[in-house]
């Protein structure tokens, strides 16, 4: 089954690859190597989901927002691969958490983007990954997530 099968069963559409806000472009590819430019977990009727985690935020929600940043980064990657997303290997994932002071679960905070990585890409979506916190993230987001993508050439 192909990714956009994977995502159209589970119920999901990538969105709409925002424009950035400041100087910096959604994605640099140098050969197959792609980096894809942090993303955090846009609301459908605009702004961010937002908040501490730990400190009004649940882990639960957090790795909801972790899904949906992926789904993002998921809609960049497609863009860079030709419009196909069978040709995405993820390899490194940063996921930035926004923590109270005395949060530790970072890591399951991220898994929601791993995990969606792997529902959709299947073995392609498995990675190295870093997932820490941070004292705030732009906008209040409660997570921000970046990534290093490998295009490879169709079987």
């Amino acid at each position: 089954m192909s990714p956009e099968a994977r995502l159209e069963a589970m119920g999901l559409t990538l969105p709409e690859v925002p424009t950035p806000v400041a100087t910096y472009v959604p994605f640099r590819r140098d050969g197959a190597t792609v980096y894809l430019s942090g993303q955090g977990p846009r609301r459908p009727e605009g702004g961010y989901h937002v908040g501490k985690v730990g400190a009004g935020v649940t882990v639960e929600a957090a790795y909801g927002h972790a899904r949906q940043t992926a789904l993002q980064l998921l809609a960049v990657a497609r863009l860079t691969a030709g419009g196909d997303l069978s040709r995405v290997e993820i390899v490194k994932v940063f996921g930035m958490v926004n923590a109270a002071p005395d949060f530790a679960d970072h890591p399951k905070v991220i898994n929601g983007c791993s995990d969606l990585f792997v529902e959709v890409l299947g073995e392609r979506g498995r990675h190295a990954r870093s997932a820490v916190g941070m004292g705030s993230l732009p906008n209040g987001m409660t997570v921000e997530i970046e990534a290093v993508i490998r295009i490879v050439e169709p079987a």
